[in-house]
């Protein structure tokens, strides 16, 4: 596991964080990947300014119109005709928890479908249909009945030993098994992550996000992405539904939304799946003006010309440079993403998972290099997750590489 630090920090700066003796850390994974903008953006921070000593909270009833704006914004970039949304929600474990029962009850299904690996939330539902079981270890609430299971797409450990190139996406073919033998027959949706992040940063192959389109359309399957981590601007793309041509029914949003770390999240849909009343799903932060404003600032920045091709850049710099890592160190096994959002399989000498050798690497960084990196799983994994903020700087990934190159050689 992760080591927990006893440094106060007291101020952050761009991407770094200064502690109160001064000390400042390269942050290379966004806080929790929900600082899309870094720590203090100057216009998301201003425009939050503003609203706080003008008005900070009405009932939900009352934020519709600013609410309005910001899915309007969203849904001027949204695939596959969705053209409507909800913001009841400040966390993405209950946006996603909204889809699948708006899923169920436009469907009048029950079973929800998701990968092994998959992170979808830390609530006792969200952790339930979440593909990680030591997450449910002592909390029994926390096993949904109908949450159906089946083999993600990591093709670096494919499930079914099959090489790339030749694997006749048997794990697509596992989903129609898990339809035909482990659900109750009675399926709503399936949600996925277009980059299982928590899972160890796993990109499914090319041809996978087709296939399993076609499939929900065979059995009526509503198909959520959970854009949690990858949404807005994570990939280079405002969402990683477009980049994939994933074709989702919804796509449901938090983390990077706020910006600089405000608690925001949306679910958008097609407007046929419309279907609930307010009192089905709402919570009393919702929709809060603090929320809303963070959220509109921050899809001014981000839809600026020329922003997300400047995500794309970095991110080709960046994977260039950890895949030189790749080359160097044996214990790296593979560098894989894309955008802003990478993550290096850290492997023994016969290349299984090497747990242990991860979490040194993350704690190593911290006290030696002064770099905040995370690893998979909640440390339970064996991948170094690397994922700047979208502001960050050419010199800042060269610098956050370099301060890695230093660790990886100590820890080899």
């Amino acid at each position: 596991m992760q080591t927990l630090t006893n440094n106060r920090f007291i101020a952050g700066k761009g991407i770094k964080l200064i502690d109160d003796s001064g000390v400042e850390y390269l942050d290379g994974v966004s806080g929790t990947f929900n600082l899309s903008l870094g720590y203090n953006h100057p216009h998301v921070v201003s425009k939050i300014q503003e609203q706080v000593g003008n008005l900070t909270h009405m009932s939900s009833s009352f934020t519709e119109p600013y609410v309005n704006e910001v899915l309007d914004h969203l849904i001027e970039y949204a695939p596959n005709d969705i053209n409507a949304g909800w913001m009841r929600d400040i966390t993405g474990s209950t946006a996603n928890e909204c889809a699948t029962k708006i899923a169920q009850k436009y469907t009048e299904s029950t079973d929800i479908i998701s990968l092994y690996l998959s992170h979808h939330g830390q609530t006792q539902f969200a952790t339930g249909i979440s593909g990680n079981a030591f997450r449910r270890k002592r909390f029994p609430n926390s096993a949904v009945a109908n949450a159906v299971h089946v083999p993600a797409p990591y093709c670096y450990r494919c499930p079914f030993k099959s090489s790339n190139g030749d694997c006749d996406y048997q794990c697509v073919e596992a989903i129609s098994d898990a339809i035909e033998y482990a659900s109750s027959g009675s399926v709503a949706c399936m949600i996925i992550e277009p980059i299982l992040g928590n899972g160890g940063n796993i990109i499914p192959p090319a041809g996978y996000f087709k296939r399993l389109r076609k499939l929900c359309d065979e059995y009526n399957i509503i198909l959520i992405a959970d854009e949690v981590q990858t949404g807005i601007g994570r990939t280079g793309t405002m969402f990683a539904s477009e980049l994939f041509d994933i074709q989702p029914d919804m796509i449901t949003l938090a983390k990077g939304l706020g910006g600089i770390g405000v608690p925001v999240a949306a679910v958008l849909m097609q407007s046929r799946l419309n279907v609930l009343e307010k009192h089905e799903h709402s919570f009393t932060s919702g929709s809060n003006l603090i929320s809303v404003t963070a959220a509109k600032s921050t899809l001014e920045v981000v839809s600026e010309p020329g922003f997300l091709d400047a995500v794309k850049r970095k991110g080709e710099i960046l994977g260039e440079l950890l895949h030189e890592l790749a080359m160097k160190y044996p214990s790296i096994g593979e560098a894989r993403g894309v955008g802003l959002m990478w993550g290096l399989e850290i492997v023994g000498d016969g290349n299984e998972p090497d747990t242990l050798k991860t979490n040194a690497i993350v704690d190593r960084a911290f006290t030696d290099e002064h770099l905040i990196l995370r690893s998979s799983r909640y440390g339970f994994g064996n991948v170094v997750k690397v994922r700047p903020s979208l502001t960050t700087t050419e010199d800042e990934l060269v610098e956050i590489v370099e301060r890695l190159d230093s660790v990886l050689a100590s820890v080899h």
